[in-house]
This record gives C-alpha cells, structure tokens and sequence, in this order.
C-alpha cells in the first residue's frame, strides 16, 4: 500500500519564513553593495565627462613631466656658480602655466598628492580619484620616456633620467623631508585653493601664483637645507618618481617607496589638521 504524506500547515510557515529570510538577506546584500558603490562614486566610472578630465589629467602630465624635468636638468647642466638655486625658479614658472591652464578643466592636480587630499576632502569622488592618479603615473611614464628618447645618453646617466633619489641624505632624512615640505605646500596652497571664498576673491591666477610658489619654497628650502650635493630635492609628486624608475631603474628604486609614504602621511596629518581650522578668522 503506498503511503501519502500530506504536508502540515507549520511546514508551509516554515518554507515561507526560510524564503522570507533569504530575500531579506538579498536584499541588504543588495543595500550594502549599493551604498557602497554610491560612497565611492562609482556612477563617475561611467561619465563621459570624467573620463575627459581623466583624459586631460593624463596629458597635462605628460607635458608637465617633459617640460620641467628637461628645464630642471638644463639649470644643473649650466655653468652658473650654484645652478641649484635657478631650480626654484623653473618650477614657479612651469608649475604656475600648468596650473592656470588646467584647474578649470579637471582641477589642475597632475599628482597623486593633490588628487589624494581632494579626496579625503570629499571634492572629488574615490572613483575620480582612482581614476586621476591611474592616469598621473602613466602620464609620467609616457613623458619621461619621451625625455629618455630624445636625450642625450650621457646625460640621462649622469642625472638619473631626473629621477627622483634619496641619495646623499639616506632614507629617514628624505621621508623626513618629503613628509614636511609635502606639509609646506598642502598648508599654503590648498588651504587656499579648497577654500571657494577665498578663491572668488582671489581669482584663479592668484590662487594659482600661491600654489605654484608653495612647490617652489619647498624645493627650494629641500635642495639648500642639507648642504649634500647629491640629493636632488623632495619629489612632491610620485607619480614623477615612478615615470623614471620604471625607465632607467638602478638607483631610483633605493628608498622609492619614500616618495609615496612621505605623501601619503602628509596629506592624512593635513587632512587631520584642517578639520580643526577655524571656519572664520578674526575681522581685520
């Protein structure tokens, strides 16, 4: 005789609340997954226009990466008595046309540097942010294979490809460095540049002249104040250390990895810092 099993009612309940559960579970998973996509901005990953200004970032690096390096070795190349100090000078010059060109475009940031404490700011997205800093290192590696083509190979040898080393101060002396003069320059120029009051009453072409001069203090105050001959200064931006290392290797990659942690600790005590900045000073 073949038995029949006639399912119960608490059966029914219990297939339900399984069911019911496990659509709940979906749909938090689904939650989850959406408000962590919307935190990072991961709807940019998809605009045609950041994909614009990731494009102009890219290029803009490229330049910026040919234009000052080979600037930057023709003033040590010179005959002038301590043509380190002619350094500063090209990077004001160079750093300010670059940045009046390209801040209106996608924010004028052609280093990681920038791009990372905008981000911790909140004024760009993480997706933005990944996006820019991608397209910073390969932009620095196509202008410093540019320079490694059309320089002379002696000269590439003799300074490094216009690497960036810790040569001559040793590694603690150049994070040192990269972390203060990193400081210097977020503390001055983008306590200016991300504050859009001061900036309407500025102007972008002063508020360019203020960051262009904060890059040129610290190099400057980097290539004077160790008296060692052969440091060539604080990098600022990592993506330019990474173009030449990848190139020319060899010494550049002694103590690479100074360049980024030096930025990186210098952007979050910054960020730190900022939060704690009076949101009005005293009346003049």
């Amino acid at each position: 005789m073949e038995s029949i099993i006639v399912p119960h009612e608490a059966d029914h309940k219990l297939q339900r609340a399984v069911g019911s559960g496990t659509e709940n579970r979906s749909v938090e998973t689904n939650s989850l997954r959406q408000r962590f996509l919307a935190s990072i901005g991961a709807h940019e990953y998809f605009s045609p226009e950041m994909w614009r200004a990731a494009l102009t970032e890219f290029v803009a690096t490229a330049c910026l990466m040919f234009t000052l390096t080979s600037s930057i070795i023709s003033c040590l190349d010179s005959h002038e008595v301590d043509p380190k100090l002619l350094v500063p000078f090209a990077v004001f010059i160079i750093a300010f046309l670059f940045l009046m060109v390209t801040v209106p475009l996608s924010g004028g940031h052609m280093s990681p540097v920038f791009t990372f404490i905008a981000a911790l700011k909140g004024v760009i997205t993480l997706a933005r942010a990944s996006i820019y800093i991608l397209m910073q290192c390969v932009g620095s590696i196509v202008g410093f294979l540019i320079i490694k083509t059309v320089m002379d190979h002696n000269a590439s040898q003799k300074y490094s490809l216009g690497g960036c080393t810790t040569h001559g101060v040793g590694t603690q002396t150049a994070l040192m460095l990269e972390f203060v003069c990193t400081f210097v320059v977020l503390f001055v120029g983008v306590t200016v540049a991300f504050d859009k009051k001061r900036c309407k009453e500025l102007g972008l072409a002063m508020v360019c002249l203020v960051v262009a001069g904060a890059m040129a203090l610290a190099v400057f105050v980097s290539i004077t104040v160790t008296g060692k001959s052969g440091y060539a200064g604080v990098g600022l931006n990592p993506a330019r250390c990474l173009g030449p290392a990848l190139l020319q290797g060899g010494i550049l990659w002694d103590g690479h990895w100074v360049f980024w942690v030096g930025s990186i600790l210098a952007c979050s005590v910054y960020y730190c810092f900022s939060l704690n900045l009076p949101k009005e000073g005293l009346p003049l």
